[in-house]
Formats: C-alpha cells, sequence, structure tokens
C-alpha cells in the first residue's frame, strides 16, 4: 500500500509540475501579445485584467437622447448618415484602401480603355477574294442550313476564291457532319499538298436564314468564333467571308458591325492575372463586303463594332477581375479615366463619404458602413459637342449596382450554392454602366446628355455594419426596415434613383443590377428581366437590346404585389425584402418607391442570370451595348 501510495504521490507531482510549466507559458505568450500594437491586445488585456470588458467605452454607445431630440419634427437620419464612431483607441475610425494591390503583391489594371488597340480591322470588296484570302493565314465563312445541304467538291463560289478548296470544304463538312446550324464550327487545318495558300480554313453556321438572317447574337458568334480559333491556332491574320453575299446595303451594314464586334471580343483572351501571359498574335481582319457597298456605309458599321467592343470588353474585364482589384475606388478610377480619354465630352464627378452624408443618402452608407473599402459615388456625364443650351437636350441617365463585393452581411452567403465565391460580378450593372459610357463617348450620339450613375461600396461584415432590423433613411426621406441584409443592392440603388432625378434631372432613368436570384429562376441563365411600367420605354429598350444581340423578357410590375407580397413595414415605410414568391418584382416595386415624378420615366433590368456564363469564358460583358444603344437612340427620336 505504501508504494503504491508513494507512487501516486510521485505521479501527481510530476502532473503538478507539467502543468505549471504549460501555464507559466502560456502567462508569457499573454503578456508578450499584450506588449504588441494590435488590434488584438484590448482583447486579450480584457482575459488578464479583471473588469476591463465593463471599463472599456462601447464602441457604438449614440448620443444621450435629450427631451429636445424626442420632440423634434426633423426628417430622422440613419446610423449611417451620422459622424462615424470612435474606435476603441478613441481615434476616429478613418476609411482606408486595404486591397489596392493583389496577393502576389503587384498591381493589376482594372480594366483597359483600349482592349484592342493592336487589333486592325478594315473592309474589302468581294472582287478582291482571291487576293484577301492568299494573304490571310485563316480563312473563315459563315454557311447557312441551305447552302451547307447543297454544297459540293466544285463549289463556285469556294472555287472561285482558290482552286481545290471547294473539295477540301466538302471534305471536312462531312467529316465533321457539319450542318451549319447557328453557333456550330468545324475547323482544320490545310494540308501543303492541297497548294492553298492559307494555313487554316473553317467554317460557322449562321442557321436557318429564315430566323437568323438579321439576328445580331448569330453575326456576333460569326465574328467571335473566327478570331478565337485565329487566335488559339497562333495566326496573324484572318479573313471573314459571308457566303451568301446578297444583301441588301443596310441589312450588310447591320450585319457587318455585329461581324466587327464579335471578331473584336474574339480576338484577345482575358490574361491580366496570369504569370506568364501570351500575347495575341493575330494583328489583321479584313471583312468581305459587297461589290457594290457603299464604303462610308460600310467604315460607320466598321467604327461602331470597335466602339461597340471597347465597352463590352471594359466590362467584361471590370466583371472578371477579382475584389482585391476592382474595389470602389477602383471603379472611380475607370470612370476617371473614362473622361480623360473623351474630356471634349465626358467629365466626372466623384462623391466621398462626406458628401454623401451630407445629401442624407443613409441607405447607401449603410451597406457600406462595415468595409473599410471606402465607398465611392460616381457621376460620368455625357454631353455631346457644340450643345452650348444644354437644356434643350434630352436627359437620360443609367444606373449602375455597384457592389464590388457582397458577402451577405449578417444575412451571410453560406453553403452549398451560396456563391459567395462568384459575388465578384455582383457591380456587373456598374460593369455595364461604365462599358456603356465607354461606347457612348467614342460614338458621341447627338441630341442627348447622358448620366452614368454608380453608388460603389462592398457589403461586408464587422461591428459597424448593417443588422437585420436596423431602420435606414433614404436620402428623399423614406424610411426603411431591413429584414435581410442580403438584399444590399437596392438599397444602393435608392439612392442612386434619388440622385439621378433630382440632382442630374434626367427625364429617364434605366437601373441595371445583377440584383435578385429570383430573376435566374424565372428566366434562366441567358435572358434578362426588363421591369417598366411605361409601354413607350419598354418598346425603346427592347429595340435597343435586339439590335445588341442581348435577350430580355418584360416583366410585369404588379401593384397588389406591394402588400401581398410583404413590403409593408409596421415601423418604417417599407422593408427592403418581402416574401419567396415574387421577389424579383417586389425588388422593382421597392426601387420604384425612389422615383418621385409622373413625369420621370423608370425602367430596372435584372441582369443576375446572363452576366456571367462559365461556359462562354466567365463574365460577358452583358448589358453595355443595350445601354449603349438605347443611348444612341434617344438621341435621334
Amino acid at each position: 500500500m505504501t508504494c503504491r501510495l508513494l507512487k501516486s504521490s510521485n505521479l501527481f507531482l510530476s502532473w503538478r509540475s507539467a502543468a505549471r510549466g504549460v501555464i507559466r507559458r502560456r502567462r508569457l505568450m499573454l503578456r508578450k501579445l499584450t506588449s504588441r500594437p494590435s488590434a488584438l491586445t484590448n482583447v486579450v488585456r480584457s482575459l488578464l485584467t479583471p473588469h476591463a470588458a465593463h471599463a472599456r467605452a462601447p464602441t457604438r454607445l449614440a448620443a444621450p437622447m435629450t427631451s429636445a431630440m424626442i420632440s423634434s419634427s426633423a426628417t430622422p437620419v440613419s446610423r449611417a448618415a451620422q459622424a462615424r464612431p470612435t474606435s476603441r483607441r478613441g481615434v476616429a475610425a478613418a476609411r482606408r484602401s486595404t486591397r489596392a494591390f493583389a496577393a502576389s503583391g503587384g498591381s493589376f489594371p482594372a480594366g483597359d480603355m483600349s482592349p484592342h488597340a493592336e487589333l486592325a480591322v478594315s473592309s474589302s470588296p468581294v472582287t478582291e477574294d482571291a487576293a484577301n484570302a492568299a494573304a490571310a493565314d485563316m480563312v473563315v465563312f459563315s454557311v447557312c442550313e441551305e447552302d451547307c445541304a447543297k454544297l459540293a467538291a466544285d463549289d463556285a463560289v469556294f472555287e472561285g476564291i482558290a482552286p481545290g478548296l471547294g473539295a477540301l470544304i466538302k471534305e471536312l463538312v462531312d467529316e465533321k457532319e457539319f450542318k451549319g446550324k447557328a453557333g456550330s464550327t468545324a475547323f482544320t487545318r490545310v494540308p501543303k499538298a492541297t497548294g492553298l495558300p492559307f494555313r487554316h480554313v473553317g467554317l460557322v453556321g449562321v442557321g436557318d436564314p429564315a430566323k437568323t438572317a438579321t439576328s445580331p447574337e448569330v453575326w456576333i458568334g460569326f465574328g467571335r468564333e473566327a478570331a478565337k480559333a485565329a487566335r488559339e491556332a497562333k495566326c496573324s491574320s484572318l479573313y471573314l467571308r459571308k457566303y451568301w453575299m446578297g444583301d441588301t446595303a443596310e441589312t450588310f451594314r447591320t450585319k457587318a458591325a455585329s461581324i466587327v464586334l464579335g471578331a473584336h471580343l474574339g480576338s484577345s483572351a482575358d490574361l491580366r492575372f496570369k504569370s506568364k501571359p501570351e500575347p495575341s498574335t493575330l494583328k489583321t481582319v479584313t471583312v468581305s463586303s459587297p461589290a457594290d457597298a457603299d464604303a462610308a456605309s460600310v467604315a460607320a458599321a466598321l467604327a461602331e463594332g470597335a466602339a461597340t467592343a471597347a465597352g463590352v470588353t471594359l466590362t467584361k474585364q471590370l466583371v472578371a477581375a477579382p475584389p482585391n482589384v476592382v474595389t470602389p475606388t477602383a471603379l472611380a478610377e475607370t470612370a476617371t479615366a473614362i473622361a480623360a480619354a473623351f474630356p471634349e465630352t465626358m467629365s466626372v464627378k466623384i462623391l466621398e463619404e462626406a458628401e454623401c452624408r451630407a445629401m442624407g443618402m443613409g441607405a447607401y452608407l449603410g451597406v457600406a458602413e462595415a468595409s473599410d473599402e471606402p465607398p465611392k459615388f460616381i457621376h460620368l456625364t455625357y454631353t455631346p459637342l457644340g450643345s452650348e443650351n444644354a437644356s434643350s437636350l434630352k436627359k437620360v441617365a443609367v444606373v449602375g449596382k455597384g457592389l464590388t463585393f457582397d458577402s451577405g452581411g449578417y444575412n451571410i452567403k453560406a453553403g452549398a450554392g451560396s456563391m459567395i465565391e462568384m459575388m465578384k460580378f455582383d457591380m456587373g450593372g456598374a460593369g455595364a454602366t461604365l462599358g456603356a459610357a465607354r461606347t457612348v463617348a467614342e460614338l458621341a450620339p447627338k441630341g442627348v446628355q447622358a448620366h452614368f450613375i454608380v453608388a460603389s461600396c462592398e457589403n461586408m461584415i464587422g461591428s459597424r455594419g448593417l443588422r437585420p432590423g436596423d431602420i435606414l433613411t433614404a436620402s428623399n426621406g423614406k424610411t426603411i426596415e431591413v429584414n435581410n441584409t442580403d438584399a444590399e443592392g437596392r438599397l444602393t440603388l435608392a439612392d442612386a434613383i434619388v440622385y439621378a432625378e433630382k440632382t442630374a434631372g434626367a427625364e429617364k432613368i434605366v437601373d441595371v443590377a445583377t440584383l435578385t436570384g429570383a430573376i435566374i429562376v424565372g428566366l434562366g441563365p441567358e435572358v434578362a428581366g426588363m421591369f417598366t411600367p411605361d409601354d413607350e420605354l419598354a418598346a425603346s429598350l427592347e429595340a435597343a437590346a435586339g439590335s445588341a444581340g442581348e435577350p430580355f423578357w418584360r416583366m410585369p410590375v404588379r401593384e397588389s404585389y406591394w402588400k401581398a407580397c410583404g413590403m409593408e413595414s409596421d415601423y418604417a415605410d417599407m422593408k427592403n425584402t418581402g416574401s419567396r414568391g415574387g421577389g424579383a418584382i417586389t425588388a422593382a416595386l421597392f426601387l420604384q418607391k425612389y422615383v418621385e415624378k409622373d413625369t420621370t420615366k423608370w425602367a430596372h433590368l435584372d441582369i443576375a442570370g446572363p452576366v456571367w456564363d462559365d461556359k462562354k469564358g466567365g463574365a460577358t460583358g452583358f448589358g453595355a451595348a443595350t445601354l449603349a444603344k438605347w443611348i444612341e437612340g434617344q438621341g435621334s427620336e
């Protein structure tokens, strides 16, 4: 028994000695931590010092409420619009840009003002077919289903370009079972034994001519697929030839603009973030034109296609870039760069947080509150040359949602299908807005003044962040009960729409946003939703979308859904979300509340579906071309 007791005593002493050693090491580690000037210091000290937590001043302590405040009839001001609280160190919590550089330490461009500067696109009459084909590394033809079914080895069109080409094309069609369906392709390397002067040849299907004869989507696809194939084959020159050349002058002009747009889009890949990017080898593209085509008309088509491509590519780059590169500051710098590139017609104003607070933008600033990235309110204005009397111009505004990253806030995006890793594209509306501005600046339409407005910020989580249950006050005095912090985009758009109407003086406002998942449920990944109570505005947007080759579907703006779907609040003027059903419609109804005048026409474009397509390489640039076409059309009305 004595031996057992001694053994137990020794074991206890050994355990106690080890435990004391662990305690000493932990205390030493905590003392070292408290000596460091870091945010962790206060937490560690509160653990080591009794009652320290109770001695600290609260970080979100509001000013004392006085009887004068209680009885005041002044418009309520949201927490976000008040002065920023002090930090734990007693110093005002200043905004700072923490992600100006990517993780590698190098800086990357948010977007390129002239992404296709090294590509030369021209047109040449079909009478020069043989010479143009001989000078190209790759020759690509557009072929419809009807013509494809009749192709023979001695086809006159192909043989007229180069003897032996007809037999090669026929073999390619048979081998690939090519039918000419819209979007289908067939490419091959030309064997040296054929003696043909070019190294590659290809076909792109344009479908049933009765359905796709003038469809921009089809002709954009022709140019894009051909240029992409030429780039991947490391060709330096490309010749694009429509198999059938019987178009009228106006029809060919429309097709040519689409073909050129597609050729620009397919000519390069986004390699900004590769450590060893390979530059595109494709330098020249020649588009065949009818022998009797008007040279000025064709030149205008080429210029239109190039300008549209610049805007669409800028949109794609902004949407594709990671959120540590495209910040609110980066979007503001992009707008500034557009204004600098076109100083005669473009001007820009960037409102900082203090200016937005002075204007009472509590809804917008409430969303921005938790982020260390400073919010940037962007107002870019296009005014055509020779417009001394601006009051005679039609005034329109495009308002883009600019959430450069959306965590969801306290209603955090979590779990499978939340897509939090893709929330860099939640500024797709802002991307389309700036892309449209880039195109409009180059095309310079007459008779219209266009305002491009973006309330840009991040939706993050933090001690200053927006909480479910908070009530915000927008710049028009309306109050909003926030029942879901992940419905933040409409809060930023609310203040931006008020600004567009009251400050910019816009008579027509179109907001564009990746606003709801509900629109994807309803329309799928390829079609965007259009909401407006005005038939005339809807018709003009549909015409612009048709010309741009971007599909939209008009959705109902049903007033009864406001109450039926739970948008009314017992404590504020409204909630920011309603029931699950009809979510895209209630989001549109929410935005409509911020258009004050009956004479102001308004539309909402929800582009959440088509803004991104993994099958097409990610960011699509959707919306920029439609908005540019719409603005151009407003000047000619």
